[in-house]
């Protein structure tokens, strides 16, 4: 049973709000990397906002679904008071439309009642407000001040600074998963399941269209994850941290998350997760749309939505690809864990006109299995056999659902031995799973939540019932010619050095002509110098203590074992440095320099 708090529910602690680091920690993986602005740029408390906001007559807080706005105003209520202020508050929502006219305006972008997926919505966040009566607020002379609060506050045309509350994702679903909050417009929590399809299809979608468009009106931005204070500097001197970190080096804040089938590898191996949890399955290493990136200034910590990044900077993050993925950051690891746990389900992702016109993605779940540790017994399924009758093996699976009966998987898809350092390539429509006993680093293309799960192992999740079956979207979707010899020769990667020096190679694992991301390993004894040739590098210490990553602009960042990085296209070139012993191997994952075709119907 988890632990509940009043807030979130989750074994993992909140990120602390300051940095907490020894040399000890510094050699261990980091679960709070953080980038470094100049000093005295991160405020903590709500007491220093507070006297900022006591400087201006009226202040718009703005701010992400998830905050806890009656929290945020309490703090400063009472601040307020102490000052003897006399301040008026509106509320923003107070001026949303009633629940039926949501419910009527989101319902074509929720697919049917118990589906898992919805479609990506194309309204915009003022689609949600009676917007007559909300842009003419009026402000009221009265009162020493003004402050519009809550979701959408920045619509109100009146002028004003504007103080923007952000919250990272992970804590948004432990808040979530607590029914500590609601859906954008909803007053009551709903199951788990129907609010993250609605986060994930609508409330997200609108979100991050409004931060985008008001990125240059914010004077201030504010981390709302801890229960009773904040975080908080001003938006000109992150902006200024962000355009540096585009030309260096830098590490999102990962997460993770238990799951039916998870392992213990990463338990045994990232000591600073929590011990209480049963399992980790999932790590968030960087998945653009649930990522944060932390900055860090004399101790104090204060974490972004990684899409902020992306809004700001993206050109010099993507170089050459920016004309095609804008501010779409196409590349995502992540770790899928089963040492001692389970299989993950028969599953396979939908091909890019599928995922096009079901889901609203421009982009598919193409994906590749790079093999960071596994045990001696430890497989990947991939591919059909060659006798595969496609009417059979449907109706296998339809009586296992039914009956909950066994299936013999291999007699119907192959099974190929897991070493270290391979690299499997499953591109859509493709089946695959892992097995039990392996430590998968996931490198794919950005889109996440797309597993037709076609037989599940008859696992059942933490209610005690399965988790949902998708045959037919599997169907929909699955490549039958995809089985025998030709899984061997085309979906397991054939490395080849394609360069090498004194003390150093780079190994070329070739992805599949479907993926628009390829790989490289780079080997080396002492260093290694790398040009990014305007094309942003994501990268992972596979095998090795610890690295040294120097950039063009002076920066220099260490990374240990099974951190994951990220050199955008701006920094020109870097220089990799061995600070383990023996050779030290670090995966690179980059789009393709032609891929300017891929997502295009």
């Amino acid at each position: 049973m988890k632990i509940k708090e009043t807030l979130r529910e989750t074994k993992q602690e909140v990120m602390p709000q300051q940095v907490r680091a020894t040399e000890e920690m510094e050699r261990k993986y980091n679960l709070y990397p953080s980038y470094v602005l100049q000093e005295n740029k991160i405020q903590c408390g709500y007491e220093s906002l507070a006297d900022w906001m006591s400087l201006h007559e009226v202040v718009k807080i703005d701010g992400y679904v998830g905050v806890c706005w009656t929290v945020v105003v309490e703090r400063l209520t009472k601040l307020f008071e102490e000052k003897g202020l006399r301040v008026k508050w509106v509320f923003t929502q107070d001026f949303i439309k009633e629940r039926s006219a949501i419910d009527a305006l989101i319902e074509p972008f929720l697919g049917e009642r118990d589906a898992v997926w919805g479609k990506n919505t194309t309204l915009t966040l003022s689609d949600f407000f009676d917007n007559e009566s909300f842009r003419e607020i009026e402000i009221d002379t009265n009162y020493d001040l003004n402050v519009i609060v809550g979701v959408g506050a920045a619509l109100v045309e009146y002028y004003a600074p504007v103080v923007y509350l952000d919250l990272p994702k992970n804590e948004l679903l432990y808040r979530m998963r607590a029914k500590a909050i609601t859906n954008l417009g909803n007053n009551q929590p709903q199951d788990k399941a129907s609010m993250y399809k609605r986060f994930y299809f609508v409330d997200w979608v609108v979100l991050n269209k409004h931060k985008e468009a008001l990125l240059d009106k914010v004077d201030i931005f504010a981390d709302s994850q801890w229960n009773d204070t904040i975080s908080w500097a001003f938006a000109d001197d992150l902006f200024d941290g962000m355009r540096k970190m585009a030309t260096s080096v830098f590490r999102p804040r990962p997460w993770f998350d238990p799951g039916v089938w998870g392992g213990q590898w990463m338990k045994e191996h990232f000591e600073s997760l929590s011990r209480e949890e049963e399992n980790f399955a999932w790590s968030f290493e960087i998945i653009a749309p649930e990522n944060g990136l932390v900055f860090e200034s004399g101790g104090n910590l204060l974490e972004l939505s990684f899409d902020t990044f992306m809004f700001s900077v993206s050109e010099s993050v993507l170089g050459r690809h920016h004309h095609q993925f804008g501010t779409y950051f196409p590349i995502r690891f992540d770790f899928l864990d089963t040492f001692d746990g389970g299989n993950l389900s028969i599953q396979c992702h939908p091909s890019l006109s599928y995922i096009q016109k079901e889901f609203g993605e421009k982009y598919t779940q193409d994906e590749t299995y790079y093999i960071l540790d596994c045990a001696e017994d430890a497989q990947v399924y991939l591919g059909f056999q060659e006798d595969i009758k496609p009417e059979e093996f449907r109706k296998v699976l339809e009586d296992s659902v039914e009956n909950e009966n066994e299936i013999e998987v291999e007699k119907y898809i192959q099974t190929f031995k897991s070493q270290k350092h391979d690299l499997f390539l499953i591109p859509n429509q493709t089946v695959h799973s892992s097995g039990r006993n392996n430590m998968v680093l996931e490198i794919s293309a950005t889109p996440y939540i797309f597993t037709f799960k076609m037989y599940d192992w008859l696992q059942k999740d933490e209610f005690g019932k399965p988790r949902p079956i998708n045959i037919e979207h599997g169907f929909n979707n699955l490549d039958f010619s995809r089985k025998g010899c030709r899984i061997q020769e085309e979906f397991i990667s054939k490395p080849k050095v394609i360069k090498e020096g004194d003390g150093w190679q780079v190994v070329h694992l070739p992805t599949h002509a479907d993926h628009y991301y390829d790989v490289h390993r780079l080997e080396f004894n002492r260093e290694i110098n790398v040009s990014t040739d305007n094309v942003c590098h994501v990268l992972m210490l596979v095998e090795g203590a610890s690295i040294e990553v120097e950039t063009l602009d002076g920066s220099k960042a260490r990374f240990n074992y099974a951190e994951t990085f990220i050199v955008p296209a701006a920094s020109s070139q870097y220089r990799l440095i061995n600070k383990g012993e023996g050779v030290a191997k670090v995966v690179k994952a980059f789009v393709k320099y032609k891929a300017d075709d891929y997502g295009k119907n």
